[in-house]
């Protein structure tokens, strides 16, 4: 499913135009990641969490030379964990 066939899932039914999904999925996506940007977690009971881990710095090593060690940097990552009711009904 892409985001077109979301926009069209969640106005089938929830009752809203296809440019009011939209409009409703795009702010969802933006209050998301300005929330992450911030370092906030965000918890949706019974659907799952979205947050931040850092990743501390590490070595890695290039496909194309074996022997060559590169430093990857540290980083934040985003992370969804799913919550229980989602996970029960994924996996009924």
């Amino acid at each position: 499913m892409n985001k077109a066939d979301l926009v069209s899932k969640m106005a089938e039914k929830s009752g809203l135009t296809k440019k009011q999904s939209q409009e409703a999925l795009d702010a969802f996506m933006a209050s998301v990641e300005e929330a992450l940007v911030q370092g906030e977690k965000i918890q949706l009971v019974g659907f799952g969490t979205f947050e931040t881990r850092e990743r501390a710095e590490r070595e890695g090593r290039n496909p194309r030379n074996p022997e060559q060690v590169i430093k990857i940097p540290a980083s934040k990552a985003p992370v969804f964990k799913a919550g229980k009711g989602l996970k029960d009904k994924v996996n009924a």
